[in-house]
C-alpha cells in the first residue's frame, strides 16, 4: 500500500462517516479487513508514521486551543482525529498549525478532536484477519519528547499570540 491508498482509505472512510471519528474507525476496520494483511500491517506503518511526525509542540498548543487544554492522552487521541481529517489538512497542520482555523470546517467539541479509535483500526483488522496480534511495524519510534521548543499552555496570551487565527476563531 503507498501513500495515496492510505489517504483515500482514510479519506473514504471519513466521507462515509460525514466526519464522526468514531464511525470513520469502525468503517477503517471493515475496510482493512477486506484487505491482505501485509497491507493493513502497510496501513499501520503509514498511520503510526504520520502519528509519530506530528509529535511537536506547536501542534500541540494547536491541539491546546482547538479543545481548551489537551493532557498527553487527549493530544495522542488529537493526532490520531488529524490524520483522519485527511492528507490536506494534516498536512496544512504540520506545516502551519494555526492554518487549522481554516483548515477545518465545522468543528463539533462533542465528537471532533479526539480520533482515539483510528489510532486501534488496522491493529482491530489485523486481528481479525489473522486471529493474532500484529506484529512490531519495523518503523522507529517516536521521540520521548515532541519536536521543537515547549510551550507553555498556562499562558493565554502567549498562545493567543503563537495561534492569531486559532484563537479567534474557536476561543476569542
Amino acid at each position: 500500500m503507498d501513500e495515496t491508498e492510505f489517504w483515500e482509505l482514510v479519506d473514504d472512510a471519513r466521507e462515509a462517516a460525514e466526519g464522526d471519528p468514531e464511525e470513520q474507525a469502525d468503517l477503517l476496520v471493515e475496510r482493512l479487513a477486506q484487505l491482505d494483511p501485509d497491507s493493513v500491517l502497510d496501513f499501520a506503518r503509514h498511520f503510526e508514521s504520520r502519528y509519530n511526525r506530528a509529535y511537536r509542540w506547536d501542534l500541540w498548543g494547536a491541539a491546546w486551543v482547538l479543545l481548551d487544554g489537551a493532557s498527553d492522552d487527549a493530544f495522542d487521541f488529537f493526532r490520531c482525529w488529524l490524520i483522519g481529517q485527511g492528507r490536506h489538512v494534516f498536512e496544512g497542520a504540520v506545516h502551519d498549525p494555526d492554518s487549522l482555523a481554516e483548515l477545518l470546517g465545522d468543528f463539533d467539541e462533542e465528537i471532533d478532536g479526539d480520533g482515539e479509535e483510528l489510532g486501534y483500526a488496522a491493529d482491530e483488522a489485523y486481528e481479525q484477519l489473522t486471529g493474532t496480534v500484529a506484529p512490531a511495524l519495523g518503523i522507529p519510534p517516536a521521540p520521548p519528547e515532541p519536536e521543537g521548543t515547549p510551550l507553555d499552555f498556562e499562558n493565554e496570551d502567549l498562545l493567543a499570540e503563537r495561534y492569531p487565527r486559532l484563537w479567534e476563531r474557536f476561543r476569542g
